[in-house]
């Protein structure tokens, strides 16, 4: 098994080169990719077979890259966040430096803060928020192990990492939204 310092040194030369990744998270396996770079984001919806008027989850390391990507973020949001006790994706209104593809017809894109420590130590090294979305072929279950991961997926990206291969996760993300009312709504619990 690499370390972690080791598989972060490799994806980031994948990441700055525009290719794309298959890579363990706080939920399920993802499939990733540069989310300011348009023909990176590209190859993930080959690669998933997914049409691109859906939107994709993006990572970022902390508050402050959140900050960056979303210039407007009610306080009583911000608490929620901190406060939450497992992996919360948030829909936010106008993104702003994100490629156009990952931000969906409505102006609107998910993005959650990752607290996996080879998340977090990747995306602090690249200083940019990576697509996460799950590694699947659209339509098809979330892999829960990379055991799930389908063969045929794994020949596609330009590298999967090599941590934590035997850890099961079972959920994906919670899922919020801000209303135009100024509430929390729930999307998935």
């Amino acid at each position: 098994m690499e370390s972690i310092q080791n598989e972060v040194n490799k994806a980031l030369e994948i990441l700055k080169k525009g290719g794309t990744l298959i890579y363990p998270t706080d939920t399920v396996w993802g499939l990733g990719c540069d989310a300011t770079d348009e023909d990176a984001v590209k190859k993930i919806y080959r690669i998933k077979q997914r049409e691109e008027s859906k939107s994709l989850i993006i990572l970022v390391s902390s508050f402050d890259m959140l900050k960056e990507y979303i210039p407007v973020i009610p306080e009583q949001l911000l608490t929620v966040l901190r406060e939450a006790d497992r992996p919360t994706t948030v829909i936010y209104n106008n993104p702003v430096g994100l490629a156009k593809n990952v931000v969906a017809q409505d102006q609107t894109v998910g993005i959650r803060i990752i607290r996996e420590r080879f998340c977090v130590a990747l995306i602090d090294a690249f200083g940019k928020p990576i697509v996460s979305t799950s590694a699947n072929v659209s339509g098809h279950a979330s892999p829960s192990c990379f055991a799930d991961i389908p063969v045929s997926l794994l020949k596609k990206a330009d590298y999967v990492v090599n941590l934590h291969r035997d850890k099961k996760e079972h959920r994906a993300s919670t899922i919020i939204r801000w209303n135009e009312k100024g509430e929390l709504e729930y999307l998935r619990k």
